[in-house]
């Protein structure tokens, strides 16, 4: 069993991968950690982000079960896989990994940009969690302010404007709704709500293959 889940950053779709993994008893990964994996590791190995033959075997060597996501989640290496993240062969050897990830029994939760329409377009159930820039920025916020880190929410908002921009125009696997994806706003959802309808959803897919 498949569930791919897309959307922008901090619509919650992270939080309700790990609930729906531990839910059903599948594997979870985020994979804009695998991204920025291989930033890391451009980083502390001192290569230029735009030497591609070094990322391409940075991201098929990373171990996808060991991605550590407080280390990861420094400024500095989300910027850093911003730019790895458009190169089309990095892309390339991300998404067979991902897509490898996924197929092993009894299956997984991916939450990304693209999991729905290019890294597992079969998926059983394929949801795009979304939510209103403003309502995310101040999410974004209190999750930091959480880990004691300084947050300011005009800020925060004006940068994941800038990510929404950049990740739906990218040539290469834009952020984009699958055809066939259920729609989840949780603009006015709390986890557990939104946990709720996606369960539902999850469950109804699985009716019609009895």
């Amino acid at each position: 069993m498949i569930i791919a889940i897309d959307g922008p950053a901090a619509s919650g779709k992270g939080t309700l991968a790990r609930r729906l993994a531990r839910h059903y008893g599948l594997r979870h990964l985020d994979t804009g950690l695998t991204y920025r994996a291989v930033a890391a590791a451009m980083l502390e190995a001192g290569k230029p982000l735009d030497d591609v033959a070094a990322a391409v075997d940075f991201a098929k060597a990373i171990d996808l079960e060991a991605l550590d996501a407080d280390r990861l989640g420094a400024h500095e290496i989300g910027e850093a896989a911003s730019r790895i993240s458009v190169l089309p062969e990095v892309r390339a050897a991300l998404t067979a990994r991902q897509r490898a990830f996924a197929e092993v029994p009894p299956g997984a939760v991916l939450d990304g940009r693209d999991i729905g329409t290019v890294v597992c377009p079969n998926a059983l159930v394929k949801l795009y969690v979304t939510a209103d820039a403003e309502t995310r920025a101040v999410r974004r916020a209190e999750e930091l302010a959480e880990r004691g880190r300084p947050a300011d929410v005009q800020a925060i908002l004006a940068d994941l404007r800038r990510r929404d921009e950049r990740d739906m125009t990218r040539g290469v696997a834009p952020l984009t709704r699958a055809a066939d994806a259920h729609l989840l706003d949780t603009t006015e959802m709390d986890i557990e709500t939104a946990f709720r309808a996606a369960v539902d959803i999850v469950e109804r897919a699985r009716r019609k293959l009895r």
